[in-house]
């Protein structure tokens, strides 16, 4: 069982970095794939980014290749993105989830645990 909290979500200029993190509560979080996904008002919730459980491989949606970087730190049980160059339509709720998956792909299946999400804003 693993329960999942978000933070670092906040309003940010256009051009701006931030790095959002989501803390694991259970004791097998090094046993599980983690991901991040957004969802936009109006909008249905989307993939951004992925992690396999060692770290060893990501895996990103085309819009934010080049400007986004998933990471973990397993000892202390959270994995973070860390945002560089932020657009506008980069302003959504971000979630991060979890599913356990010990293989080397970063995208298991599907996810078992969701966290409540933190508000990102990019304004102009």
């Amino acid at each position: 069982q693993e329960t999942l909290q978000e933070f670092g979500g906040e309003v940010v200029q256009v051009g701006g970095s931030l790095r959002l993190s989501c803390a694991a509560s259970g004791r097998t979080f090094s046993s599980y794939a983690m991901g991040w996904f957004r969802q936009a008002p109006g909008k249905e919730r989307e993939f951004v980014a992925a992690i396999n459980w060692s770290g060893t491989a990501t895996e990103y949606t085309d819009s934010v290749k080049g400007r986004f970087t998933i990471s973990r730190d397993n000892a202390k049980n959270t994995v973070y993105l860390q945002m560089n160059s932020l657009k506008v339509e980069d302003t959504a709720v971000y979630y991060c989830a979890a599913a356990y998956f010990r293989y080397n792909n970063p995208v298991p299946p599907r996810y078992d645990y969701w966290g409540q999400g933190t508000q990102v804003t990019v304004s102009s």
